[in-house]
C-alpha cells in the first residue's frame, strides 16, 4: 500500500464535512477550503503508519491552517499507534483530528481537532489559498510528493501557454485568457520551454513542443487518472 491510496477516502470523509479538497498544494498531502470569509483551511497529511514523523508535520502546517488532520493506515493487528493512549493524547493536546483507513478504504474518526488556536504565518495562509484556488481542477494525488512533477497551477499555466503556442509564436497578452501570468511565464520560463523569438514575442523550444505532445502515459498519470475516473463514477 502506498500513501497515495489513502488519498480518495480521506478526501471523501472531508468533502462530507463540506470541505472542498485538493491534493498536494504548496507541500502539503490535502488541502481543504470552506466557504467563508477569510475561508476556514484545513490541512491533512498522510502517512502509512502513525509516528513521531507524522506529528512533527502536523505541527508545521498548524501556522497555516484552522485544523490539522493526520491519516494513516489502520494496523492490520491492532497494535500500531493510533491505539497507543499516549500518542492520541499528545495529539488531542496539539489540537489535531486523526484518521484511520482500513484496508477496504473506510476512514474511522479516532479523534475530532480541537479548536487550538496556533500561532498563524499569515504570508504562508495566503500562498496556500491563493495556490488552491488558481489550480484547475485537482490534478494531483495526496502523498505522492516523491513522484515528480506535481502538477501545481503555475505548471498548468505553463502548460496552456504551451499548448497556446503550438501554431506559432505569440505576445503575452495573446494568452492571458488562457493563462492570467502569462507574462510572468514567459519572462522567467522556469521550465525552459519559451524563447525570446523577437521583442515582446515568444516561441517555443524544443522542449516545449516536447511539453504538450502525446506521450505514452506514466505510471503516476495512470494513477491520477485513474482516481479521478473513480471520482466521476466511471
Amino acid at each position: 500500500m502506498q500513501e497515495t491510496s489513502l488519498y480518495a477516502p480521506v478526501k471523501r470523509f472531508l468533502e462530507s464535512l463540506d470541505f472542498t479538497v485538493k491534493g498536494e498544494v504548496s507541500g502539503c498531502d490535502i488541502v481543504g477550503l470552506r466557504d467563508g470569509e477569510p475561508p476556514v483551511v484545513v490541512i491533512c497529511e498522510l502517512k502509512l503508519q502513525f509516528n513521531l514523523e507524522l506529528v512533527l508535520q502536523g505541527v508545521d502546517r498548524a501556522a497555516v491552517c484552522d485544523e490539522v488532520w493526520l491519516a494513516a493506515r489502520m494496523s492490520a493487528r491492532g497494535k500500531g499507534r493510533e491505539h497507543d493512549r499516549r500518542f492520541r493524547a499528545l495529539c488531542r493536546r496539539l489540537g489535531f483530528g486523526l484518521l484511520a483507513v482500513d484496508g477496504k478504504g473506510k476512514v474511522e474518526l479516532l479523534l475530532s481537532p480541537a479548536a487550538v488556536p496556533p500561532r498563524r504565518d499569515p504570508r504562508r495562509r495566503s500562498r496556500l489559498v491563493e495556490e488552491h484556488h488558481r489550480r484547475r481542477g485537482d490534478p494531483s494525488i495526496g502523498g505522492s510528493t516523491r513522484r515528480k512533477p506535481i502538477m501545481t497551477a503555475y505548471r498548468q499555466e505553463a502548460i496552456a501557454c504551451a499548448a497556446a503556442m503550438a501554431d506559432g509564436p505569440k505576445r503575452p497578452r495573446d494568452l492571458k485568457a488562457v493563462a492570467p501570468r502569462a507574462a510572468s511565464i514567459l519572462l522567467h520560463n522556469y521550465y525552459g520551454w519559451f524563447a525570446r523569438a523577437e521583442r515582446g514575442i515568444y516561441a517555443l523550444t524544443e522542449a516545449g513542443y516536447a511539453a504538450v505532445q502525446p506521450h505514452e502515459p506514466a505510471e503516476d498519470t495512470m494513477q491520477v487518472v485513474a482516481y479521478q475516473a473513480d471520482q466521476l463514477g466511471a
